[in-house]
């Protein structure tokens, strides 16, 4: 597991963001997250990109698999730049929607580059900038978890009192996926790392965030070990939403598909 060094890090979060490759401002083409959930014209935009990517890309857009892509990627962006500043610095920073941008990208229409704006985060005590007056230490790691999510809770739940009354999805299927997006969002920052070591810091995270179930959230952890066809093991998990993919020419269920799992006999 990566911890922050003392290199920088006492200058405060601004180091931190630089070598997650974060950005500090909020260039013309990016948008902020509190005005992307101030109405319902922005996603009203984003899911019109999205639809027009969808038949460019498969012929067919379902309004539910045009839904579940923007919940995801959306939800994306709190979870992401959380998993990342947690697993690599040991820090969590403020996740309010006014303090988080992001770009949408000119092909495929998601997330493609993220940006954090305040200057406030919580750390560990033995962090080198634990001293510096935008800094709240917490006694151990365990603790910093809960900041880690009861923030992303926080912005989740800003998401789907924004979100839900333009969907056809649920409430409970957008906290399903809010839940989806968290947990691979800490897996993803430990696999980025490329070893098994890495991997495995990742899940250990998960664990350690979602070490049990936290309402609205609908699933602790469900990462596990099981064996793939070639008879090694890996890492996987069991999906909380459905991304409605198969709803597309030719697209099969997803591997751990909430349809098909529920259907499966538990081993």
């Amino acid at each position: 597991m990566t911890h922050p060094s003392t290199r920088e890090t006492a200058d405060g979060l601004a180091p931190s963001l630089r070598r997650l490759d974060l950005r500090r401002d909020v260039p013309a083409d990016w948008i902020r997250c509190s005005t992307a959930l101030a109405g319902p014209a922005f996603f009203d935009d984003w899911r019109t990109r999205l639809t027009g990517w969808l038949r460019r890309e498969y012929g067919e857009a379902p309004p539910r698999t045009a839904d579940a892509y923007l919940t995801a990627w959306y939800l994306h962006v709190p979870a992401q730049v959380g998993a990342l500043l947690l697993h690599h610095e040991r820090r969590v920073p403020t996740l309010r929607p006014a303090d988080l941008a992001f770009r949408i990208g000119a092909g495929q229409p998601y997330p493609d580059a993220l940006a954090v704006l305040g200057d406030d985060f919580h750390c560990l005590p033995t962090d080198p900038g634990s001293a510096r007056p935008e800094a709240t230490v917490v006694r151990d790691e365990r603790a910093l978890a809960a900041v880690l999510r009861a923030r992303y809770l926080a912005h989740a739940a800003r998401f789907v009192q924004a979100y839900a009354p333009a969907t056809r999805l649920g409430r409970r299927t957008l906290w399903a996926a809010a839940t989806d997006a968290l947990e691979n969002s800490l897996w993803w920052a430990g696999r980025q790392g490329g070893t098994p070591e890495a991997e495995g810091a990742g899940v250990a995270d998960a664990a350690l965030v979602l070490d049990a179930v936290y309402p609205p959230l609908t699933s602790a952890s469900t990462l596990r070990l099981a064996e793939a066809a070639d008879g090694t093991r890996e890492w996987t998990r069991r999906r909380e939403s459905c991304c409605f993919s198969y709803l597309l020419p030719a697209e099969p269920e997803c591997d751990g598909c909430p349809r098909t799992c529920a259907r499966r006999p538990s081993s």
